[in-house]
């Protein structure tokens, strides 16, 4: 009998021991797949954050994933226009080897398409156990080309597939799946979109999901249906309008979370959160609110302030909490994060430049092996292009222009150009310009 109980009391021991310490161990390879959500804000400056300094809007649920998780100060967007940076992010690769490097409307509605057979993140996701949903705006094909959300390994897709009809917040439909569904034109859009989602992972709880969630928040023209907490400030109608939709979303991530908590589905959920690209207010709001936080540039230009954006993950007993990471990291390294969070390795004969950012996240890294970061943008002709090599920036803008050089480690405002002064520099950067993108006849250089 004594033997007995020694070898129960061993058994339990052990089943404790299994069971329970890797769960909280941070270093400790995942013993499920976790849930994996992506929320990506349209046009939110790195700015706009109180755990990036903002005084004055209020965000509280980013802010405690801040705190709960890991803060990157130099995460990047693929490009500084939607469609590019968005298919940077699906595809991961960067935008000088994709095969979208502009907005470019097809037919005045809806965005050229992602090529018939790519391999998104929702794709690998979905191959490998995943239930799948799209939800808020797509913009990289309609439901009849190649590049159909549908197409591209979601299951389920709710909200705005044409970017211009994106920027409509009490617009006359919305798309389920491929079929529009009309709406009341006074409810605000980015409330069906959110309660969509929750109720999609209320129907999914039981196995792996990827969510994607694209909210058009907060995007232009300002618009919302309440000021909220801003409706007496002292302000202009158009702060009080924009700090209201970025405390909107805020909100949004809020009732993420909450649901997440119910469900039991808190700690086996990873939450990575971002923007397409940087800022794109008027001059008297990105002032008001120290919207670019200090960076020089916008949207559609190759500057820090276009393409440094807030970047945030939370994981929780696996991420150390309020972690703070300066390593680079950009959109086309999401897609073999997913990879390895996933367990299973992307097919040899897919192409994509990113690395995991799982040693990153799990604090066994403190540094990422690859050469460079690159952008390009074909917005205009001739497009412009920069290139991130260590802590020197290389900027050309246009093929004519000579290359700018900055070092960020010492100039992040990017204001002073010290091409003249380091020809030997600016000779790496000409090399790396060059041989980083891919010629394509539709992106000529």
């Amino acid at each position: 009998m004594r033997h007995f109980i020694c070898f129960a009391l061993f058994c339990f021991a052990l089943f404790f021991v299994i069971g329970i310490v890797p769960s909280h161990a941070t270093d400790a390879t995942p013993l499920t797949k976790p849930n994996i959500i992506v929320v990506l804000a349209d046009d939110l400056a790195i700015g706009d954050l109180g755990c990036y300094g903002q005084q004055l809007i209020q965000t509280p649920h980013l802010d405690r994933i801040a705190k709960e998780g890991m803060r990157f100060t130099q995460g990047y967007c693929g490009t500084t226009v939607c469609a590019p940076s968005r298919a940077s992010l699906m595809i991961g690769r960067h935008v000088g080897n994709s095969p979208i490097r502009a907005n470019r409307r097809i037919n005045n509605y809806g965005q050229m398409p992602l090529p018939e057979g790519t391999y998104t993140v929702a794709k690998h996701l979905k191959n490998n156990g995943y239930a799948t949903v799209c939800g808020g705006k797509w913009g990289m094909g309609m439901f009849d080309t190649s590049g159909s959300p549908l197409k591209m390994g979601f299951d389920n897709f709710y909200g705005h597939n044409c970017q211009l009809h994106a920027h409509q917040y009490f617009p006359e439909y919305l798309y389920d799946n491929d079929k529009r569904v009309a709406l009341d034109k006074k409810t605000y859009a980015p409330d069906f979109v959110i309660n969509h989602l929750l109720q999609w992972i209320r129907d999914h709880k039981d196995q792996p999901f990827f969510m994607f969630f694209s909210t058009t928040l907060p995007h232009g023209p300002l618009d919302i249906d309440d000021l909220g907490i801003y409706a007496d400030k002292n302000w202009s109608k158009d702060q009080k309008t924009y700090a209201a939709m970025c405390t909107r979303l805020d909100t949004h991530v809020g009732m993420i979370m909450s649901l997440l908590k119910e469900l039991n589905l808190d700690d086996n959920t990873i939450i990575f959160f971002s923007a397409d690209n940087g800022l794109s207010l008027p001059a008297p709001i990105a002032n008001f609110f120290n919207s670019g936080a200090g960076l020089r540039g916008m949207k559609r230009s190759m500057y820090e302030g276009a393409l440094r954006n807030p970047f945030l993950v939370r994981w929780p007993h696996r991420i150390t909490a309020n972690t703070v990471c300066d390593t680079p990291v950009a959109f086309w390294d999401f897609l073999p994060t997913c990879a390895e969070l996933s367990g299973a390795s992307i097919p040899e004969d897919v192409p994509y430049d990113g690395v995991s950012l799982l040693p990153l996240l799990l604090g066994q890294r403190t540094t990422l092996d690859r050469e460079a970061l690159y952008w390009e943008l074909h917005e205009t002709n001739p497009p412009i292009q920069a290139v991130r090599w260590q802590d020197w920036k290389f900027v050309r803008n246009g093929k004519t222009n000579p290359i700018e050089l900055y070092d960020l480690k010492t100039d992040v405002g990017e204001t002073k150009n010290l091409a003249v002064e380091r020809p030997d520099i600016i000779k790496i950067g000409e090399n790396l310009l060059k041989t980083m993108r891919t010629d394509d006849p539709q992106w000529s250089w």
